[in-house]
């Protein structure tokens, strides 16, 4: 008789459903045996990778037996060099996914609570609900965090906040004052995490100078990616900045290899290539603007957003139209699973893939209203 492993299962393991990521090109060519299609599902860099990360990777060939050099050393370098930090002070992550669960492993027991916004990234309540610990979901301001109904929430119990700026998957920012003004409201034992994986898409006039704040906030710790406005969401490789102290036990937790070789020259390549990251960067603004102008024209709710993406409110069944737009080769994201249940997520791609997208959008509201 086989044991019941299910209840041998820590108890908020038990509760738990698998994160449910966007659903790949090559699944949907099994199902419906479709080759023609655009992937706007996952806010990745529809530009692919620059020239300098593709050199990197082909040198990368020779060592590919040895073992990655588990400190980062040369890519925690680099990155101390870019933003005027010491090399201590950063931890590497397989993506930022990574580092925010060793952030909250390190940190929080099940006598903890987490602090959170409605509609906010879901590996925040996930990763609370895996440790045992208290989640705390602080009802949403316009899509977005309320940041004085966050400060009203913390308790003694709490250890944590997570705040993601801008907000995935609404896209809603806060700015540079409203986030300093609340750091220093925060009591100096409760650990405040700012996602910026989707900081190089803001507008440079109002990107918060948040890397000059850890020497003011202890407690503040910022994690970045390379998954998204880099182009390097396959190899997964994040990090986070925070006091040497916090560094220092994350590192202890960190598994060793968590950032192969290749990921760790590519990041380290790409953080170099300027011209890439402008010309990504160049054309999101744009075709975001296409997008926003399509929406408005055919009376299609939106969240502004200052990220890769745009949900958009819908008057007719999500599901339905996300199926629909499945059988047409457009994958878009579903987001009901984030408390957004008259929304649709896409992905900001590139000319051809947004007209894509907007012609079969049309196309189905076409098709559902004469049904």
């Amino acid at each position: 008789m086989s044991c019941d492993f299910f209840a041998l299962a820590n108890t908020g393991v038990q509760g738990l459903h698998p994160y449910q990521a966007g659903k790949p090109t090559d699944e949907l060519e099994r199902e419906l045996g479709l080759t023609n299609i655009v992937k706007l599902a996952s806010n990745e860099n529809p530009l692919g990778v620059g020239e300098l990360v593709k050199v990197a990777l082909e040198k990368q060939l020779a060592g590919i037996t040895r073992y990655p050099d588990a400190n980062g050393f040369y890519l925690k370098q680099a990155l101390a060099d870019k933003y005027d930090l010491a090399p201590a002070q950063f931890t590497l992550g397989n993506g930022s996914n990574d580092v925010l669960e060793l952030i909250a492993r390190s940190f929080v027991t099940p006598e903890h609570e987490v602090i959170f916004a409605q509609h906010a990234f879901v590996v925040y309540p996930l990763v609370t609900q895996a440790i045992g610990a208290t989640g705390v979901a602080v009802p949403a301001k316009d899509w977005g965090h309320d940041l004085p109904a966050m400060l009203a929430a913390i308790t003694e119990r709490t250890r944590l906040i997570f705040i993601a700026n801008p907000n995935n998957p609404t896209g809603t920012f806060l700015t540079a004052e409203a986030l300093y003004e609340f750091l220093t409201q925060v009591p100096k034992d409760v650990i405040v995490v700012l996602d910026e994986a989707y900081f190089e898409y803001v507008d440079k006039e109002l990107q918060a100078p948040s890397i000059t704040w850890l020497t003011a906030f202890s407690n503040l710790i910022i994690t970045r990616t390379f998954s998204k406005a880099y182009g390097l969401a396959g190899l997964r490789v994040g990090y986070s900045m925070s006091h040497p102290d916090i560094a220092d036990i994350l590192n202890r937790v960190r598994q060793p290899f968590n950032c192969n070789s290749f990921a760790l020259a590519a990041a380290q390549a790409a953080l170099s290539d300027h011209d890439f990251l402008t010309a990504s960067v160049a054309l999101n603004n744009q075709q975001r603007g296409v997008l926003e102008t399509f929406f408005r024209d055919q009376g299609i709710g939106y969240i502004p957003s200052k990220g890769n993406f745009i949900t958009m409110e819908l008057v007719q069944d999500p599901a339905v139209v996300y199926q629909a737009l499945l059988h047409k080769g457009v994958i878009v994201r579903p987001v009901a699973g984030y408390g957004l249940t008259k929304h649709l997520r896409v992905s900001i791609g590139t000319e051809l893939e947004n007209e894509t997208f907007m012609q079969a959008l049309l196309a189905v509201f076409t098709e559902l209203d004469a049904q």
